[in-house]
């Protein structure tokens, strides 16, 4: 009752819930990358079983955030800088979506010919893939829940809500993507993006979320710009070309040539 009752904990779920989606959108896009190297009948089991596992993993992670907070207390010491649990995670987190993104930009713009098949042909190494993806984006999401509310059943409720819009959305942002290979080139070049504010994370840098969804966001909006003037080319171009007849004379001439041919010579 007191959460009916509280604007502030109504205002304070709703930002936690929008957050929860903009972090969850990278984790689509991800997902959906790596499915389409699968054929196509399996690509929408495995976003379903990757954005499951998401779910279960966040879930997890919010009922252990004891251990959760306890990821910051320093493991060890590198050059004068404290690790501990959580920046571990994150470093290697960072290094994962840098390698993979630049490995993915170097399949599409290189080809098969400078590299293996586009196509990974086991199911089970891209649930991996998605999997420690996963494990990487969910620390995000609970440490972002934990530092806005107290409550844990807010945690959980924006969570899941979250992962229910965006297993609703998983397939048409996965065909989108899929059907632009523009989208798909900044898609990625977000992915090092956010590869990079990991890094920095897991080095004590901190970096405002605005500081990196801020150009994400921007990009966006001058690709959609881009995509629809490119379409409104294509229109104009289609009605620009006229409809071409084919003239009634080539089939006099042919019918002519065929009597010819079948009229027996004395």
């Amino acid at each position: 009752m007191e959460f009916l009752a509280s604007p502030e904990l109504w205002i304070a779920f709703a930002t936690l819930l929008l957050l929860e989606i903009v972090l969850g959108i990278d984790n689509v896009v991800f997902i959906s990358i790596l499915a389409g190297r699968l054929p196509e009948h399996q690509q929408a089991r495995a976003r379903t079983i990757g954005l499951s596992l998401a779910l279960i993993t966040r879930l997890l992670l919010l009922a252990s955030l004891s251990w959760v907070i306890g990821l910051t207390d320093p493991l060890f010491t590198v050059l004068g800088q404290e690790i501990s649990g959580r920046d571990l995670i994150l470093l290697l987190g960072g290094a994962f979506l840098l390698g993979k993104a630049t490995y993915e930009i170097h399949e599409h713009l290189e080809g098969s010919d400078h590299g293996r098949s586009g196509k990974v042909s086991s199911f089970g190494a891209v649930i991996v893939q998605i999997l420690i993806l996963d494990v990487v984006f969910s620390l995000d999401s609970v440490i972002t829940a934990v530092g806005m509310v107290d409550q844990l059943y807010l945690m959980v409720a924006a969570v899941i809500i979250a992962m229910v819009v965006m297993l609703a959305s998983a397939g048409a942002i996965s065909a989108f993507v899929n059907k632009h290979p523009t989208v798909k080139m900044l898609a990625l070049s977000f992915l090092l993006l956010i590869g990079g504010s990991l890094i920095a994370e897991g080095l004590d840098h901190h970096i405002p979320k605005g500081y990196v969804y801020g150009p994400i966001a921007f990009s966006v909006f001058v690709e959609v710009l881009n995509l629809r003037a490119s379409a409104r080319r294509k229109r104009k171009q289609q009605a620009a070309t006229p409809v071409h007849l084919r003239p009634t004379y080539v089939k006099q001439r042919t019918e002519r040539t065929e009597s010819e041919t079948t009229t027996p010579t004395s």
